[in-house]
């Protein structure tokens, strides 16, 4: 019994696994895997490939931003209830360009995830908002900005 006993380190070791073999882990899914993403991240992603689509036809949508919020504001900074707002929850809307500030599009998602309850039926849905308010927005047709509207 030549072999000494190290000493025992005298600062604690980080402990990974409780003594059950339960404890802190890795993540469940690797960053790249869509199982990753937020809803958040996945209907921005929805919004950006509808605007995509819309933009091969419409060249002019290039100097438009389009926004994704949770919901839409029903009151002022202030608290006191906003008059545009008519009770029925919108889905999206528009804020013209000003003072130098390109033109925007609004989607709201808490509204729109609530009106869906498939990834596809979100999809349609968000393109078919998107198509609405650019309509809008350019004073068009929603078919004429987009062929397929209405279909289904």
């Amino acid at each position: 019994m030549d072999s000494p006993v190290p000493p025992r380190p005298t600062e604690p070791r980080p402990r990974r696994r409780d003594r059950h073999g339960r404890g802190m882990r890795g993540p469940v899914a690797p960053p790249q895997v869509p199982l990753s993403a937020s809803r958040a991240e996945v209907f921005t992603d929805l919004v950006q490939d509808s605007v995509e689509r819309l933009e091969r036809r419409l060249p002019q949508l290039a100097d438009v931003e389009f926004l994704v919020l949770e919901v839409p504001r029903t009151q002022s900074a202030d608290g006191v209830p906003d008059p545009d707002f008519g009770g029925s929850v919108p889905l999206g809307g528009i804020i013209p360009a000003r003072e130098g500030k390109p033109a925007r599009v609004v989607v709201y998602r808490r509204p729109v995830e609530i009106r869906t309850k498939s990834r596809d039926e979100r999809a349609a849905l968000v393109h078919e908002v998107v198509v609405e308010q650019v309509a809008e927005l350019l004073g068009l047709s929603p078919e004429s900005v987009d062929p397929r509207y209405g279909e289904d």
